[in-house]
């Protein structure tokens, strides 16, 4: 690993940092507020080529790698992680599943405008009875000869309602346990295909989270991405790479959140100087960006072995484990030194501190990161 960026990252993370204050920053209160999804913002980072950031030009992408792709979560992060989630899981989950495991007629067709951002993906996993646990779907997809026939509910899937294209996983063959399970492409407007109420969430409240129904879905044979079976190990292959973005999303969290304490403590004054001079603020400060820079090392560590080729399971995992504890903690003492003001919107580290919350939650909790780190470990 070098521990300097080229002039690309920089200037990719010089676009990202000025995009989130012009474009993200100015009304993220109302959006979080009103559980606004930021269509516009994410149309304008489709022409920016960050909606299929590591996809090969060829279908429409940025051709970048994934150090690329954590700078830009993390910049966006810091200012709007309802919208950099609907980046993560464009980028990390729906374009790199389809890219690196579907047909070529399934690149053209589905991937192509995904990495332009002229449409929204979403990754369907989760269901009531089976949170990350793709072993247990109760969602069924039988063989029906030239095509399958959906059926299932899937939960806490995100662009729920602004997704065009869906990868779904589903039981097809219970018999064969997680070697029965299949990984199909559902579109928008399929008949029996329904999008359930928005979800009114803690946090990332901008970002649109739904339940999904599927009643006797037709879907295409030629829709089912790699070989019978293979939707299993479709799931934990995205979803490494999934962690990433996520452990990049709360890196940005807690960093946006440190930046706000800091120049808090240099402004505010108790007993005649600011707050920043107190040792038990200065100390909270150290602490925090301290462990920041020890989550960000991390990120770029999964980031880098994912650029060369290198396996990084275990990689990711531990970023996602850290960097998402370090963003609950972080907010947590963003808000402290901020005082009451913390407890106000217009300051955004309340905000911050929802948003944190999710990054223990998605892409599996931090028990199930310790099951991924362990079982590496144990190899």
């Amino acid at each position: 690993m070098h521990f300097q960026f080229s002039e690309e990252h920089l200037m990719i993370q010089q676009a990202a940092r000025d995009f989130a204050q012009t474009e993200l920053k100015p009304g993220v209160i109302e959006r979080d507020e009103h559980q606004k999804f930021p269509a516009e913002q994410v149309k304008k980072l489709g022409e920016l080529g960050f909606m299929g950031m590591m996809v090969d030009p060829k279908y429409n992408g940025s051709g970048m790698d994934a150090i690329s792709y954590v700078l830009v979560m993390e910049e966006l992060s810091k200012i709007d992680a309802s919208t950099s989630v609907v980046v993560s899981v464009n980028n990390s989950l729906v374009c790199f599943g389809i890219e690196h495991f579907g047909s070529e007629e399934q690149k053209e067709k589905y991937l192509k405008p995904l990495a332009s951002g002229e449409k929204i993906g979403a990754f369907c996993l989760s269901e009531p009875e089976a949170g990350s646990d793709a072993t247990s779907q109760h969602t069924t997809a039988i063989d029906m000869g030239d095509h399958y026939l959906l059926n299932g509910t899937k939960n806490w899937i995100t662009n729920g309602s602004s997704a065009s294209t869906y990868l779904v996983i589903a039981q097809t063959d219970v018999s064969k346990g997680h070697k029965g399970i299949n990984a199909l492409i559902v579109e928008r407007g399929m008949p029996g295909f329904t999008i359930g109420l928005k979800e009114n969430k803690l946090g990332i409240r901008g970002s649109d989270t739904h339940s999904l129904m599927f009643t006797d879905v037709k879907v295409p044979k030629e829709n089912r991405i790699g070989e019978d079976g293979f939707g299993f190990k479709f799931a934990m292959k995205t979803l490494e790479g999934g962690r990433i973005g996520i452990a990049a999303q709360a890196l940005g969290i807690a960093s946006g959140a440190f930046e706000l304490a800091t120049q808090y403590a240099k402004e505010r004054k108790t007993f005649g100087k600011p707050i920043s001079d107190h040792q038990i603020i200065a100390f909270k400060l150290a602490d925090m960006a301290t462990e920041i820079e020890a989550a960000r090392l991390m990120v770029l560590k999964a980031a880098w072995l994912k650029d060369n080729g290198l396996p990084y399971a275990q990689a990711s995992s531990m970023a996602k484990l850290f960097a998402s504890e370090v963003a609950m903690k972080t907010t947590v003492e963003a808000v402290q030194i901020h005082g009451g003001y913390g407890f106000v919107k217009e300051y955004h580290v309340e905000r911050l501190m929802r948003d944190a919350k999710i990054t223990q939650i998605y892409e599996g909790t931090s028990e199930i990161q310790k099951v991924v780190i362990s079982r590496e470990i144990l190899k």
